[in-house]
């Protein structure tokens, strides 16, 4: 476990923001040793060098998100977006087959099923999805974190109701990978991004699926998705791969190549550790908002704030050097490893201005 003075050491050496940025929940700062990483990429390519180690870092990274998600690496594949790994998960479901969402969810999680036409896709408040379980269901597709306001599922509920009825569960990780402790071992699917809380370049997104791949199909393999990709490159897959590696997208290299480190520094400083900073920020500005006579929506626990009717103020903010969202006129900001208690009471302090 890290120390205090261990993770502002080293939150320190690897982030300088030139602002007050709070946005997290849109995109997540690149560490030096990202940005460093990248532009070494930069130069394999430029200069016509091997490119070996980039798809080492491919593996790397799988490797490093599966510890973070408590599932072994061959349950891991790698993608270009949660969208594409809600499509292969939809494509999986029978005519009919009734899908339970939570309202107003992210849409890479919801749509993909929409589209099918012939679903029955039902929506009902977060608060009630796992009451909201019932014979038939097939599949639970929800985000552990809203994007919205953050606030968080009870998946734990979720998971023994699911159980219960015989449906499985979806679980987009994307707005709490790499703050909240994960446990996807406990879900059928998962999915998360990269580029959030991660601290990853965009690119790619994580899936996890079962030793037994749940019945889905791998609509979207290429040779990467080959048992020995390199045999693979001409006419059909003969050998899909053993592993969830099946799944695969045609990897972009850029990306693993920074993201291999960024997944380092959040192993390094623990999940824990960052958890425990991320909610006490968030806690800190939802004291100041009532202090103010504001009011965020209910969110206990969680390192995202959304505070209706300030969405407005956005771009004043962002004009005085503080990036935060406006989401259907809520301002939403989002709290991470390098923001301070300084970073909080300055959005306050220009909110109360």
């Amino acid at each position: 476990m890290e120390t205090t003075e261990t993770f502002e050491s080293l939150v320190r050496a690897e982030f300088a923001p030139k602002s007050t940025y709070l946005n997290t929940a849109s995109n997540g700062l690149l560490p030096a040793r990202t940005v460093a990483a990248l532009h070494e990429a930069a130069l394999l390519r430029a200069e016509g060098r091997p490119l070996t180690s980039l798809y080492e870092d491919v593996e790397a990274s799988r490797a490093a998100y599966a510890r973070l998600a408590g599932v072994p690496a061959t349950r891991v594949a790698v993608g270009a977006s949660v969208a594409a790994h809600s499509g292969v998960i939809a494509a999986s479901l029978p005519a009919g087959a009734e899908v339970l969402t939570a309202e107003e969810d992210f849409t890479s999680v919801l749509n993909p099923f929409h589209v099918r036409g012939d679903l029955k896709v039902r929506a009902v408040p977060l608060e009630r999805i796992a009451e909201s379980v019932r014979p038939g269901t097939a599949l639970v597709a929800v985000s552990a974190a809203q994007s919205a306001d953050g606030r968080l599922a009870d998946l734990p509920a979720l998971r023994e109701a699911a159980r219960e009825h015989g449906a499985r569960t979806y679980v987009d990780f994307s707005q709490s990978a790499g703050w909240l402790p994960m446990d996807a071992d406990g879900d059928d699917f998962s999915a998360a991004v990269s580029f959030k809380w991660l601290l990853g370049p965009h690119g790619t997104a994580f899936l996890v699926v079962p030793e037994d791949f749940g019945g889905l199909t791998p609509l979207l393999a290429g040779w990467v998705a080959g048992e020995v990709p390199w045999d693979s490159c001409y006419g059909p897959v003969t050998e899909l791969a053993h592993s969830a590696r099946r799944f695969d997208l045609t990897h972009a290299l850029f990306t693993f190549a920074g993201l291999r480190r960024s997944l380092d520094l959040i192993e390094e400083l623990g999940v824990a550790a960052v958890h425990a900073h991320d909610v006490a920020l968030a806690d800190r500005f939802r004291a100041g908002l009532a202090a103010l006579g504001h009011a965020p929506l209910p969110a206990p626990g969680s390192a995202i704030v959304s505070v209706p009717g300030l969405g407005g103020r956005q771009p004043d903010l962002s004009r005085a050097g503080i990036e935060v969202s406006d989401r259907a006129g809520n301002l939403r900001a989002a709290f991470h490893l390098y923001n301070t208690a300084a970073d909080v009471d300055r959005l306050l302090d220009v909110l109360d201005g």
